[in-house]
């Protein structure tokens, strides 16, 4: 069986509803997907929720609910915005579920085994983050003595649980980390992500006690006590994949598992440090996953506001509905792909997504589709025909293919969209240097005109394809208007696609500008 392409994205926690956030994650993992099946290869693509931990119950208490009803309303969510941004995953994890439930308490029980024991039962006190439902050290104080406020708030806890061996592992992570230069994309965070792994110390406390948390995957060894929050939610990565936790080995899991992974994982940079580069790796290796098997893990950037990061307590988070309800999904999906560098931080801007909507899909490519399809229309009756010798644009599709895959093999997606604006742009620059409408008036032209109109309706057809992993829906319409099927792949982009004598569809407005009535 072919080898299956797997991305997954970090899973959201539903103790609060959907944000901008949340919104460019997906769409940049859908993104990676689409490519992917562009290309021709089998996708497997995981997004979903994290339902348990003391946060959830906490909320759910608030709200009066059981923390089951509570979830069922936040995930429902979730699942409503990845389809109208048309999120296209093919599994949806709920860390509720019983087949995700197995394979935790089968992990747990495999690493409290005799041969293993890598877990332990010990007694601490200490001080205890509510917010992020771990103790913390001194290492966690500032310089002034005191636990930050992204600990929220803080409370002292002495109790008896259950420690997993993370520290005895350390040495393995960094070797790890010094052979493999692309374990961590972008690179400056897995230099980020070595450095924390030098200082640690200390085990991982992976229990609850029921008396305090009863919302949580139990120890199957233990009744009296849950499973920690995150050690739960990592699991999902290859729970939901197929992995059989029966299995000691990675040559002994089903073949459905084995022919996805190693999985691309898409995070946010808050949660590389210490969860998926450090508990995630060493669980990982803990339970029998040699090094080529450990994920490749893609960390990218915040959307802030006004420079301060997106926060619930702060008031000042961007709602997506709002957004796809005022400017359509696929302005939205433009411009979380095209403002922000992959990895890098950015600020969030109303006005600079109405403003690279109009310039880039409105006036560039919007305008470009339609009036080819309108001169097409007006001087051949929307025929439109292959004449003289190879055009200029020709040779600029093969720069621009190259460029666009070498830029979507990095991730970096904006530097693809970039680049097809770029050559939409030089597009509308060629109908004006060959003035379509000029050759129309000489009849001595006639073979001219045919020329150009066919290599604007061809060069449209390659922007389709290309496009279509950003803009899925814009580039069905576009294919529509073009009469060409709308079914594709990547090598479709090559130039010389369009049969020799081509009846086009009808032009229709593919970007209406954005116009906003005494501003926002």
């Amino acid at each position: 069986m072919a080898k299956t392409f797997y991305v997954t994205t970090a899973i959201d926690y539903t103790n609060s509803a959907p944000h901008i956030g949340h919104a460019y994650e997906k769409v940049l993992a859908d993104v990676i997907a689409r490519y992917h099946r562009l290309k021709g290869d089998n996708v497997f693509f995981l997004t979903g929720v994290d339902q348990h931990g003391q946060k959830v119950q906490q909320s759910a208490a608030k709200a009066g609910v059981p923390p089951a009803e509570f979830v069922k309303e936040i995930t429902q969510k979730f699942i409503d915005l990845w389809k109208k941004l048309d999120v296209q995953y093919d599994e949806w994890a709920e860390t509720t579920s019983d087949r995700h439930k197995k394979v935790v308490q089968g992990i747990l029980s495999r690493l409290a085994g005799f041969d293993a024991g890598q877990i332990y039962k010990d007694k601490q006190a200490g001080y205890y983050s509510v917010r992020q439902e771990q103790f913390l050290t001194d290492k966690e104080r500032g310089p002034n003595g005191e636990f930050g406020a992204e600990w929220g708030q803080i409370e002292f806890r002495e109790e008896e649980n259950y420690y997993f061996k993370l520290s005895q592992h350390k040495e393995w992570l960094l070797r790890y980390l010094d052979n493999r230069k692309d374990a961590v994309v972008p690179d400056f965070r897995q230099t980020e992500l070595r450095n924390a792994v030098e200082k640690l110390s200390g085990d991982l406390c992976i229990s609850r006690p029921k008396s305090r948390l009863d919302w949580g995957i139990e120890l199957p060894f233990d009744k009296d006590f849950v499973n920690y929050v995150w050690f739960d939610a990592l699991t999902n990565y290859i729970s939901f994949a197929g992995y059989d936790a029966a299995h000691s080995t990675l040559n002994s899991q089903p073949s459905t598992f084995r022919d996805k992974w190693p999985a691309l994982q898409v995070i946010g940079k808050d949660i590389l440090v210490p969860a998926h580069g450090i508990y995630w790796l060493i669980m990982l290796h803990a339970i029998g996953f040699p090094d080529d098997q450990m994920p490749q893990l893609l960390v990218h950037g915040w959307w802030n506001l006004g420079g301060a990061k997106m926060s619930k307590s702060e008031g000042n988070i961007v709602n997506p509905f709002a957004l796809i309800e005022k400017y359509g999904a696929e302005a939205l999906r433009y411009y979380l792909m095209s403002d922000i560098a992959t990895g890098q931080d950015a600020d969030f801007s109303e006005e600079r997504l109405i403003e690279r909507y109009n310039a880039d899909l409105a006036n560039s490519l919007g305008n470009l589709l339609n009036r080819s399809l309108n001169m097409a229309h007006r001087y051949r009756d929307g025929v439109v025909k292959r004449t003289g010798g190879d055009s200029p644009l020709a040779a600029q599709v093969a720069d621009l293919l190259r460029e666009y895959e070498r830029a979507m093999s990095r991730f970096e997606v904006h530097s693809a969209i970039s680049r097809l604006v770029e050559f939409a742009t030089t597009c509308n620059t060629y109908i004006e240097m060959n003035a379509p409408w000029k050759l129309a008036k000489d009849p001595g032209r006639s073979e001219a005109l045919d020329h150009v109109l066919f290599v604007l309706a061809e060069s449209l057809r390659i922007i389709g394809v290309l496009i279509s992993v950003v803009l899925p829906a814009a580039a069905r319409e576009i294919f529509y208007q073009l009469n060409v099927p709308s079914q594709y792949k990547l090598s479709d982009a090559q130039w010389g696609g369009l049969p020799d004598t081509h009846r086009l569809g009808k032009p229709k407005p593919l970007f209406p500008r954005i116009e906003i009535a005494g501003g926002l």
